[in-house]
């Protein structure tokens, strides 16, 4: 059967992201084609676990059910171990249902994408195609995209495919952000994945942070019997074939997680192979090329520390495909309703994507910390949640997506730095008041070199 060439909506990469937004679109009564270079299932190291406002998503989109039949994990909040002491740090009560709490769900990655793809196909007005997409078509005069030009698996002939609005969500390696985006993208380190068969895990259903003198360690169940542990590496990355990567992993790994994790980890580095993925940070742009939406990692990226990049995703396909409805835009060819509608779309995204980001990049620097200033922070940061009620079930409100508030964000922030300082106090001598206030000078200085970047970066 010969596939069309013309449509209301061509998709570029069938993630979580296209694929979520194909069955959207489709359902809406859009004609969606979606791309994808290969259908088989993906198998990635993040992307594995999604926050109660993913969660909730995926329910306003009616897409639910995409994560049953997986063996999903249920994550009822998190674990922090800062040198061997413990904070536990549950999600809020959903105001709904009080005295149920909000549930986010850890898993396969592929599994979960392959969910997503299947709701695509069943979906009504979508075509699917396998083939690489090479070029992104626009009339060189005014900008406008027109489609793309891709070559067919199967045949291996090249084929051109026109649509009203053209979706670029081909992840974070994507080939055609430079092309829009001017921002370059940062990189701060690498996560180093491995999976940890039959493990015992400290605290059941949650995820694990283990901080130390060292980079953080994650550790989450995405299976009944498998645990993800990814293993922040800055700098460099050590090489996996001559066995270095192995060899710093030993040395940094074992030593520093629970006991009861070190015999499931040690097998793993024997028979599992070591994969790694850059933590990558890009700040969001306008959307104002005409006929043309990026969105996903294609768009805009976080550290993965807290996991919280397929919550912004799902949140914005939320927002854009109201935004985008036919009951707004009767007809995607109506390019400048479409093009006032995504500026509308950067705007009314920032509250939920600024914290997210913001907590992202903020945590992992002082999760991360490599100097004195951000060790107090990293240190105060601990104590604060130790103080229990709000000083923890707000800041996990906010990593978790469910209060989508930046001042609110802002205000926990400032308190830590200052409640860092007062932990650097407590206890001292008179006579080493004079030194320390010169240091908390230093560690509230450093507290706003961490933050205001972002926020610059996040509202510009």
């Amino acid at each position: 059967m010969s596939i069309p060439s013309q449509y209301d909506v061509v998709i570029v990469g069938a993630g979580v992201v296209g694929s979520t937004l194909g069955a959207t679109f489709g359902r809406q009564g859009r004609r969606v084609l979606l791309i994808e270079r290969d259908w088989a299932e993906p198998d990635r190291i993040v992307g594995e676990l999604l926050q109660p406002g993913g969660v909730r998503a995926l329910e306003k989109l009616g897409l639910r059910q995409c994560l049953e039949g997986i063996d999903a994990i249920d994550v009822v909040g998190y674990a922090i171990s800062y040198h061997g002491e413990n904070v536990s740090i549950p999600y809020a009560s959903d105001p709904n249902t009080p005295e149920k709490a909000f549930v986010g769900r850890s898993f396969h990655h592929g599994r979960f994408v392959a969910k997503l793809r299947g709701a695509a196909k069943d979906s009504p007005n979508v075509t699917v195609l396998e083939a690489t997409v090479n070029e992104i078509i626009s009339d060189k005069v005014t900008r406008q995209v027109l489609g793309v030009r891709c070559t067919n698996k199967k045949t291996e002939q090249s084929e051109y495919y026109y649509g009203s609005l053209t979706v670029v969500a081909d992840g974070t390696f994507s080939k055609f952000r430079r092309d829009y985006i001017s921002t370059p993208v940062q990189i701060r380190s690498h996560f180093v994945g491995i999976v940890l068969k039959d493990a015992i895990i400290p605290n059941p259903f949650h995820g694990h942070v283990i901080l130390g003198d060292h980079p953080p360690i994650l550790v989450y169940q995405i299976g009944t019997h498998e645990t993800r542990m990814l293993v922040d590496v800055q700098g460099k990355l050590p090489s996996a074939a001559n066995g270095d990567l192995k060899r710093r992993l030993e040395e940094v790994v074992t030593a520093s997680i629970p006991a009861c994790l070190v015999p499931s980890f040690k097998a793993a580095l024997e028979t599992e192979r070591l994969r790694s993925m850059p933590n990558s940070y890009l700040p969001p742009s306008a959307n104002d090329n005409p006929g043309l939406l990026l969105l996903g990692d294609a768009y805009n990226m976080r550290h993965p520390l807290t996991g919280g990049g397929m919550t912004v995703a799902l949140n914005d396909i939320v927002l854009i495909s109201n935004l985008l409805s036919p009951a707004r835009v009767p007809s995607l060819d109506d390019t400048s309703l479409v093009v006032s509608q995504l500026n509308e779309f950067y705007w009314k995204r920032k509250n939920l994507s600024t914290v997210i980001n913001i907590l992202a990049q903020a945590l992992y620097a002082l999760f991360a910390a490599n100097d004195s200033g951000l060790r107090r922070l990293q240190k105060g940061c601990f104590r604060y949640f130790q103080r229990g009620g709000i000083y923890v079930s707000e800041p996990i409100g906010l990593l978790s997506g469910i209060l989508p508030v930046p001042f609110l964000l802002i205000t926990h922030f400032f308190q830590v730095a200052l409640y860092s300082i007062y932990v650097l106090f407590k206890g001292a001598s008179w006579s080493q008041y004079p030194a320390l206030t010169l240091e908390s000078v230093c560690v509230f200085w450093k507290a706003c070199q961490v933050v205001f970047p972002v926020l610059w970066s996040e509202w510009r």
